[in-house]
């Protein structure tokens, strides 16, 4: 039997592949995806709800239990932690755009914006394509809003 899954990038491109275990680990993820060396990649589960899990290398996700079919992979060995809306999520990259943001946090992508929160300062909005800084020692907060128009 097989299972059809997706893999990611720092993007949200995915592209189709299939596997043959319904447990998989991280590293055969991985070694799915072509990428190598398989040490220098890690790999975060997308749950059907949008959650972002990190697997580490031996780790396995359960394809039937779970219904986890997307998965993005990073080449990198470290996580970065955000919010969103809210919602906590984690990321493989010390960059992630603007428009990622909004498919994360599942707006409209013409009628949203999205801005990091700047403490005692004015929010920053990331535009589409752009790219918002995370640091590795703190937690970047982020979040959306309808983009207001001066039309009429």
């Amino acid at each position: 039997m097989s299972y059809r899954v997706e893999i990611g990038d720092q993007h949200l491109n995915y592209r189709p592949a299939v596997i043959t275990d319904p447990q998989p680990t991280a590293r055969q993820l991985i070694e799915l995806a072509g990428l190598r060396p398989i040490e220098e990649h890690l790999v975060i589960t997308m749950t059907p709800n949008g959650r972002l899990n990190a697997l580490n290398l031996d780790e396995t996700t359960d394809l039937l239990t779970n219904q986890v079919e997307r998965f993005l992979i990073f080449r990198s060995d470290a996580l970065y932690r955000f919010t969103l809306d809210g919602d906590e999520f984690v990321w493989g990259s010390t960059e992630i755009r603007g428009d990622v943001l909004k498919k994360l946090a599942k707006v409209d992508q013409a009628n949203y914006g999205v801005w990091l929160e700047v403490h005692g300062g004015e929010d920053k909005p990331i535009a589409d394509g752009i790219l918002a800084p995370l640091s590795p020692k703190g937690l970047e907060r982020f979040f959306t809003g309808t983009n207001q128009t001066t039309e009429g």
